[in-house]
């Protein structure tokens, strides 16, 4: 990872979805959760892309998977995918029952022609 450490595995994440979505009323694919301040944004598959927004406008480099079941980081500052990493406060995920895409009643019928490659 980084020569710095941006992680801080103390600090909780920001909710259980993109919290940029979710204050203007937007979907997501999947979520990441930055290890430095505990953002939640939106995947870049998703249309809004909050999380690559975030990493842009505070320079927190390293993200984590916000999916159950995956403990993967993302650094964006080299484009490196990590395996695994130091564990970060709980919860660890988006709450299991919240559906992928989301969140429930947002996410457009032809939701998969609208993700971003």
């Amino acid at each position: 990872m980084t020569d710095v450490n941006p992680i801080d595995p103390s600090v909780p994440p920001s909710g259980a979805g993109c919290v940029d979505c979710d204050a203007s009323g937007g979907w997501w694919f999947h979520l990441r959760r930055c290890a430095s301040c505990g953002h939640v944004g939106c995947c870049d598959s998703s249309p809004a892309q909050h999380a690559t927004a975030h990493y842009k406008a505070t320079g927190h480099p390293l993200v984590r998977s916000y999916e159950p079941g995956e403990e993967w980081f993302w650094d964006y500052s080299t484009d490196e995918l990590y395996e695994s990493g130091p564990e970060l406060a709980p919860p660890v995920s988006h709450p299991a029952e919240q559906p992928t895409p989301g969140p429930a009643g947002r996410v457009p019928a032809d939701w998969a022609s609208l993700l971003r490659r």
